[in-house]
């Protein structure tokens, strides 16, 4: 392997779990995930060339993770009708064994299923406690769009979880 692949292997298995948690955003079973992952990891190689360094390897990572991830669902949407029930929720387990927390998140991760392709990178880049400068950045947006969006999405995803709750 020469020195580019072996640097690319590097940094993606150091990030890998940016991968995964856009995959699990953007999937709902163990076969989809993976083959997402796949592609993913697939589509950050054909683009590596293209990374010159300008923003972060991991805002880089997770753009070309996005978009990969938005383009397939989009496709694979177009193709069929997708019906989110209880069987689609994520089940979380913690060690701490905290049943309202966790049915908080997978209430919460059942919830975002229903948001936009958007409005799901958003929530995931603001769970990872990015600041706003590298979630803008990462979406190609401005600042003060991504704030406006992310209290738009926050509003939203209440409002779906009450209902989820009812």
């Amino acid at each position: 392997m020469d020195n580019k692949a072996n640097i690319f292997t590097e940094l993606v298995e150091k990030n890998q779990g940016i991968i995964h948690k856009v995959c699990r955003v953007y999937t709902d079973d163990k076969d989809s995930h993976d083959d997402l992952f796949q592609e993913i990891v697939l589509q950050l190689w054909r683009s590596y060339d293209s990374f010159k360094g300008d923003s972060k390897f991991t805002t880089w990572m997770y753009r070309v993770s996005l978009n990969t991830a938005i383009t397939l669902i989009r496709k694979k949407s177009k193709s069929k009708e997708t019906d989110y029930t209880e069987s689609n929720f994520i089940n979380i387990k913690s060690d701490d064994k905290d049943e309202s927390l966790e049915e908080r998140i997978t209430l919460l991760y059942a919830s975002i299923h229903f948001l936009n392709d958007i409005e799901r990178a958003l929530v995931l880049l603001y769970l990872e406690d990015l600041p706003y400068k590298d979630i803008a950045e990462t979406l190609g947006i401005s600042e003060v769009n991504a704030r406006v969006k992310m209290n738009r999405v926050k509003i939203k995803l209440k409002e779906i979880m009450t209902k989820m709750e009812q």
